[in-house]
């Protein structure tokens, strides 16, 4: 997180302490995303959501099997589009420009989605035993105005690219980043660990979970990656910065893809490359 814009302690990002008498014009945005079953699995039991309308962006990387890893991550996408929908329809303006009041509440409402997914999934299995212990990561970003909100839960990650350098916006909540910030392993040994793809808290397993929610004011020529594990057990941090900042947008989400693949693609890949493009014209 060096070198990142972050200061209000709750939501880690810069709020204005009164209201906005007018806002400047929001940031133009654009998104591309795709995901692959990869080399080694049957099936992907991964989703995405890529809405531009409200500028909501997911990755959900589902586990529990093939029908319990991708109901997870189907029924969280669900959720989550339908709970932000809902906001926007409730209060289109806080959306498209939105005071301090509006931005203030934006972490409770990105969060109260992934929420209402978790309920929705832990139900789900409840009613069908087959689908017992179905999970997923959930790691979501809304735009608003000037504003990204990311919500994020598990080890799939959010990145910031910002003037040649890339920074994990996410924490992964795994058993391998448990023990790196314990000292008890290096970085290596964790990129090589067998239990890396164990994780500490996903949505659905249980019917609440812990959310975490940050944000960050964007600026002109920034780009946001979500991406799954899929990816950055196989490609670097610098690769991903190289192919997301130095691509066109409608090939780069491809090309992460396949590097990955081309190195084993052990398992389901799925990435969202977000750019923001200058200032909106109103």
């Amino acid at each position: 997180m060096k070198g990142i814009p972050v200061v209000d302690p709750r939501w880690r990002t810069r709020l204005p302490s009164a209201p906005l008498v007018a806002s400047p014009p929001p940031f133009s945005i654009e998104a591309r995303g795709a995901t692959d079953v990869g080399r080694r699995r049957e099936h992907n039991e991964d989703a995405l959501l890529v809405d531009l309308e409200t500028a909501l962006f997911v990755v959900a990387d589902g586990m529990g099997g093939h029908a319990g890893g991708g109901t997870a991550s189907a029924i969280a996408v669900k959720t989550i589009q339908e709970r932000i929908r809902a906001a926007r329809a409730a209060s289109p303006a806080s959306f498209s420009s939105p005071t301090a009041e509006d931005a203030a509440n934006f972490p409770s409402v990105l969060r109260l989605a992934v929420e209402a997914a978790c309920r929705a999934i832990y139900g789900a299995a409840q009613e069908d035993p087959t689908l017992g212990g179905m999970g997923t990561t959930v790691t979501a970003a809304l735009v608003a105005g000037r504003t990204a909100f990311l919500a994020h839960v598990g080890d799939s990650r959010c990145y910031l690219l910002r003037g040649g350098r890339i920074f994990q916006l996410s924490e992964d909540h795994s058993l391998v980043n448990e023990q790196l910030k314990a000292g008890a392993i290096t970085e290596e040994e964790a990129r090589q660990s067998r239990f890396r793809n164990i994780i500490t808290r996903s949505v659905g397993f249980e019917e609440d979970v812990l959310v975490d929610v940050v944000g960050l004011e964007l600026e002109k020529d920034d780009s946001l990656v979500l991406c799954c594990d899929g990816l950055t057990n196989l490609v670097t941090d610098p690769e991903i910065l190289e192919i997301a900042t130095g691509t066109r947008l409608a090939e780069a989400p491809e090309r992460l893809i396949a590097l990955a693949n081309e190195r084993g693609g052990d398992d389901n890949i799925t990435v969202i490359l977000v750019r923001v493009d200058g200032e909106r014209k109103t």
